[in-house]
């Protein structure tokens, strides 16, 4: 895959967490990688938005379009609402040959957080193109790190450059600045091994291939992020989010996620999953904040309210029993995805609100210890996943 045998052509899609999908955020900076006798450079930069609308739609199974509609085969913004990496990865190929003409050989996701990650490696990255300074009018930092490329990308980008299209243009000159400063073999190669663990630990870096022959070896590992085969561990649950907002509020919203294990009397198993969500954006921030991130109310959502579509997985065969919001019973939709249970629900939450989404699933019949897998946002991941909450079960009641 690193050009052994001859070039190979990625789609790079760099996911953007403040506006968030079921795989970390939307795709909107893409960028061809190539890796040729494991050199890598980088070529053709583009856009979500400069893709277009699919028509007709690429072809996505059944069972995904009826959980997350057929936006997933109709805009590369949305190949991500789907947590099943290889559908979203295969999508955005095809949607991008359709654009393009050009076949790539795979597909690799990043988000802002696994660049962090890498920035450690490399140390600070100055942002020397004279295009791109013009572009941040001075308000933006000339050297990116480790700590700074989160908030600058996710947040000080919009209050700094107001025109959507500019946005695209200081992402992608950033993705160039940082993969030129890898391409260069300068980085500490163990700190850089230790950047690309973490982020794959944590869900931030995925990677596809489009020969069957190595994406059946790529299925046995997380870095697939495949919900369903060899990498899926049997007592698995999954709570993935996706953005209702249309807009760039995720930065703003905290969120925490626990596994309660319950008490059945019977053979079978029964575990809560307890998903927390609080806006923490500013009071004011309808005025305070950019039209742009706050989406200035255009897909019906009040400026400064965050709307998510919680969505949670459980194992093989297990079933979905209530679901609870802030302690009051609701309706929720229900369906299944590789045999597994799925379960949403659409929170709203206005600046300072929280809310308490708990759903129970029942009969489960896996007796390995449960894991749990979140969608990677701005947080780091061990403050979302919380321990899990054992039962405390009375014998003989």
């Amino acid at each position: 895959m690193l050009g052994a045998q001859g070039p190979r052509n990625y789609l790079l899609m760099i996911q953007n967490s403040a506006e968030v999908r079921a795989s970390g955020g939307i795709p909107g900076a893409l960028a061809v990688l190539t890796l040729d006798q494991g050199k890598l450079s980088l070529g053709a930069q583009s856009s979500a938005g400069d893709v277009g609308v699919m028509r007709p739609t690429v072809s996505v199974d059944a069972e995904q379009q009826q959980i997350y509609s057929g936006r997933l085969g109709k805009y590369m913004q949305d190949v991500n609402l789907t947590p099943d990496f290889p559908t979203s990865a295969s999508t955005a190929q095809a949607m991008w040959e359709r654009k393009t003409g050009q076949r790539v050989d795979g597909v690799i996701s990043v988000d802002p957080v696994a660049l962090g990650y890498l920035l450690d490696a490399t140390g600070p990255v100055k942002v020397k193109s004279p295009e791109l300074l013009a572009i941040a009018g001075g308000g933006l930092p000339t050297e990116l790190n480790g700590k700074n490329v989160v908030p600058t990308l996710l947040s000080d980008v919009y209050q700094n450059i107001q025109q959507p299209r500019l946005q695209d243009a200081y992402f992608a000159g950033v993705a160039q600045e940082i993969f030129k400063e890898l391409s260069s073999g300068k980085a500490d190669a163990r700190g850089l091994v230790e950047g690309i663990t973490r982020g794959t630990s944590e869900g931030r870096v995925l990677l596809w291939s489009g020969l069957a022959s190595e994406q059946v070896i790529m299925t046995k590992y997380p870095l697939s992020g495949s919900i369903a085969g060899p990498s899926v561990s049997p007592a698995q649950f999954g709570v993935y989010f996706n953005d209702g907002t249309g807009a760039k509020m995720d930065y703003y919203v905290k969120r925490t996620v626990q596994l309660v294990e319950e008490c059945t009397g019977d053979e079978y198993g029964q575990i809560k999953v307890r998903v927390t969500s609080t806006n923490t954006a500013p009071a004011d921030a309808a005025t305070s904040l950019p039209e742009y991130v706050t989406g200035g109310g255009i897909f019906g959502i009040a400026p400064g309210t965050v709307q998510t579509n919680v969505i949670a997985y459980g194992p093989v065969q297990a079933y979905i029993e209530t679901v609870l919001v802030d302690g009051e019973k609701t309706d929720f939709a229900a369906n299944r995805h590789s045999n597994r249970p799925v379960g949403s629900v659409t929170v709203t939450l206005a600046p300072g609100e929280s809310s308490t989404v708990e759903l129970t699933f029942g009969k489960i019949v896996q007796h390995a210890e449960p894991n749990l897998v979140v969608t990677p946002t701005v947080q780091p991941v061990k403050d979302v996943v919380l321990t899990t909450q054992p039962a405390e079960c009375v014998p003989g009641r």
